[in-house]
């Protein structure tokens, strides 16, 4: 009687999920979210980081449109003041200004400009905001912009 041996052309039944990439086989989709990544240059990669932080501080300092939450049944709009966020806003303020700061000589002012205005809005926002107001030069990233006044 002939022992059976497997098939030598039968598929693995495990195959390496991460084969070699120098094995010549197609790139998996990682490899190119990587080269679509690879190709998004840098300003416009910070300035999207800018308008998500941007985005994000508004609605927590109550600029952002009301919105009917999805436990919300009957369709009222949420109100502005469940919204406001303060702590969390003068968290997003500053990482915005570091960011802006940081990176404004090498966007230019073509792309620096818009944002700093819109983080000198939300600085002033977050003042207005505020029970109890910070001086001039003491508000969300304002040590690393100066004072912003009205």
């Amino acid at each position: 009687m002939t022992a059976h041996s497997p098939k030598s052309d039968s598929p693995d039944p495990n195959p390496d999920p991460n084969p070699d990439p120098t094995s010549g086989t197609p790139s998996t989709e990682a490899d190119e979210a990587l080269r679509d990544i690879a190709q998004v240059p840098a300003i416009e990669v910070v300035t999207t980081v800018a308008l998500h932080l941007m985005s994000a501080a508004a609605v927590k300092v109550g600029l952002g449109s009301s919105f009917a939450t999805p436990s919300d049944l009957n369709g009222d709009p949420a109100e502005p003041a469940d919204e406001i966020d303060l702590d969390e806003a003068r968290t997003l303020i500053t990482a915005l200004a570091g960011l802006i700061t940081s990176s404004a000589s090498r966007l230019g002012t073509f792309h620096a400009a818009p944002l700093r205005d819109g983080l000198k809005t939300l600085q002033l926002a977050f003042r207005e905001a505020s029970p109890i107001p910070d001086a001039p030069g003491l508000g969300p990233g304002e040590d690393l912009t100066g004072p912003v006044y009205s």
